[in-house]
């Protein structure tokens, strides 16, 4: 069992240097969003979403000595991003978010929700050994966000092909073998009431599962489809802020005598904001 305390204090205070650059000439940056879903009938083509990544470059200037000069650069779809998140506002109907993977979609959205002044007690850089419920998170995937009702919120999330991140537009991407596709949906409630005492009070829950391809391959390990959980509450009192909170996986892997099959996390946390420069926190994760 891994138990982690921590105690975090952030201060912010103000800028004391200036950075300042001249430049000979103006650049432009034209593109656009575009989503691409590719399949192909009775064979696996892996992840079938792909986000466009053409977009062109135009700059123009003038040189010292009055010469000028004309730039022109082309991505075309041929490469992925590092990183990419397109965000559909449809209004009253909710939002719908295509992420290449590493924004914390679905249920990585609440894998840790403890008030903190810094950061979590895992997130120092140490080899805890810690795991967290991720979902669809690490993945490229679909999410939809309903409007808030009530105080309600409810999140649904995809990822074609667990395990696959950044497809470029137009291709797909070869299939990560152990996993297929992962399905997350999540709650928040906010059950104020129209009561100032329950304004800070915030109520989520959420799971996944996973689909793996193993289920009746012997002797290739992940032998069940696996499941992830988590719960908990915050509340948010003037400048204070307390929270608890209880997450759970079952792997699937039932052949190997040396790994674990299931994990379970509680953590609890409280935060006070001293000032508008100065907050501390005491967070436990177990």
């Amino acid at each position: 069992m891994n138990k982690l305390t921590k105690v975090g204090c952030s201060a912010l205070c103000g800028s004391l240097a200036a950075v300042s650059a001249a430049n000979a000439g103006d650049l432009t940056v034209t593109g656009g969003a575009d989503l691409t879903w590719v399949s192909e009938s009775s064979v696996d083509t892996g992840n079938p979403l792909g986000m466009g990544s053409n977009f062109g470059l135009k700059g123009s200037g003038e040189l010292d000595n009055g010469w000028t000069f004309d730039l022109t650069i082309a991505h075309t779809n041929g490469g992925v991003y590092s990183s990419a998140v397109i965000d559909l506002g449809m209004g009253g109907l909710g939002k719908i978010n295509f992420n290449s993977g590493d924004s914390g979609n679905g249920l990585q959205a609440i894998d840790d929700k403890m008030p903190t002044a810094w950061e979590e007690p895992w997130g120092a850089g140490m080899s805890t050994g810690v795991r967290l419920v991720n979902g669809v998170g690490p993945s490229l995937n679909l999410q939809y966000t309903t409007p808030t009702i009530l105080g309600t919120t409810i999140v649904v999330a995809m990822a074609p092909d667990t395990g696959v991140t950044d497809t470029a537009d137009k291709t797909t991407a070869t299939a990560s073998g152990e996993s297929g596709k992962t399905y997350d949906a999540t709650v928040n409630i906010n059950p104020s009431l129209g009561t100032e005492i329950l304004a800070g009070l915030n109520l989520f829950a959420g799971a996944s599962y996973i689909d793996n391809y193993t289920n009746e391959v012997a002797g290739t390990g992940l032998e069940d489809d696996s499941y992830e959980a988590a719960g908990g509450v915050t509340y948010d009192l003037g400048p204070l802020s307390i929270g608890a909170q209880w997450s759970g996986e079952y792997l699937g892997e039932q052949s190997s005598l040396t790994t674990a099959n299931s994990y379970k996390n509680h953590a609890f946390g409280v935060a006070f904001n001293v000032n508008d420069n100065l907050s501390i926190s005491y967070v436990e994760h177990t």
